[in-house]
């Protein structure tokens, strides 16, 4: 049978007026072929030449060949823009002449024209290809990134159970647990992180900050702007509730008092009872 959403080499096996019919071999049945329209015949093509070409369904439902490359062949994740949005879902360019459909179910926000979003294609119950925003399961785990390296990412879902969960390269699977989330970080981010961990299942852990030793001068700067900002009188100290600390610092209650630490050494701060000042 024909792999509706993938490219494929086809023969010819007979030639019409308006195109040529494909199948696999050359005395297919008319069951097993499919139709390339004329436009999309290469020129001087005959019976028994192969052709690659890509299958999909036309308005009308039907099997369809175009020698036309999508951007995104079935099981496969990318960044597609979204043309338009309508009562059944968004529709997104995808290289074709229709555009493929991401029904509103497989959206995990609400998308609006312009969008470019990452998704998957895949071949929905009514074997029908269609886009989805649930790329979860359709990344890959082999990258060849290792502790430590500095990698690029689209961040797809977030949960708070469990954190940001990220496409590095919008291929391989990743997450920035919940303990390593700082900061304004939504669906659709291009973040750039430090690979924490690699999983024994090749899965890669990452965080949005530098390793403590070089992290402290940077939390000792924001710290200090900080601290400018209320006028050199910071209204809270180490000993404050860990979750205020994490909305005004962006940081663990243990990162803050590193950093603090670092500048009450380095003579810039003093601290009181209940704030720090600028020395």
């Amino acid at each position: 049978m024909f792999e509706l959403g993938k490219v494929q080499s086809l023969i010819i096996v007979k030639e019409l007026d308006f195109g040529v019919y494909l199948g696999k071999e050359l005395n297919a049945s008319i069951d097993d072929r499919v139709l390339l329209p004329k436009k999309q015949v290469p020129q001087g093509s005959k019976i028994g030449d192969k052709i690659e070409v890509f299958l999909y369904k036309d308005s009308k439902d039907r099997m369809i060949a175009t020698t036309n490359r999508p951007q995104l062949c079935v099981g496969e994740v990318g960044k597609l823009k979204v043309s338009q949005v309508t009562n059944i879902g968004a529709f997104l360019n995808w290289g074709l002449e229709k555009d493929v459909l991401l029904p509103y179910k497989e959206q995990t926000y609400k998308v609006k024209e312009g969008d470019e979003i990452l998704v998957a294609i895949y071949v929905d119950k009514s074997s029908r290809l269609a886009a989805t925003m649930k790329i979860y399961h359709y990344l890959q785990c082999d990258s060849n990134y290792k502790k430590d390296d500095i990698v690029r990412g689209t961040v797809y879902e977030i949960r708070q159970e469990f954190g940001a969960f990220v496409a590095v390269d919008d291929q391989f699977t990743a997450l920035i647990p919940r303990n390593e989330l700082y900061g304004e970080i939504k669906v659709g981010d291009i973040v750039t992180a430090r690979v924490a961990a690699v999983k024994e299942d090749g899965k890669l852990d990452l965080s949005v900050r530098e390793k403590a030793y070089l992290q402290i001068s940077k939390d000792a700067e924001t710290i200090m702007k900080l601290i400018e900002n209320y006028d050199g009188k910071l209204p809270f100290t180490d000993k404050a509730d860990p979750e205020r600390i994490r909305q005004e610092t962006g940081m663990s209650k243990n990162e803050f008092k590193r950093a603090v630490g670092n500048l009450l050494k380095g003579g810039k701060i003093i601290i009181t009872s209940n704030a720090i000042c600028a020395k």
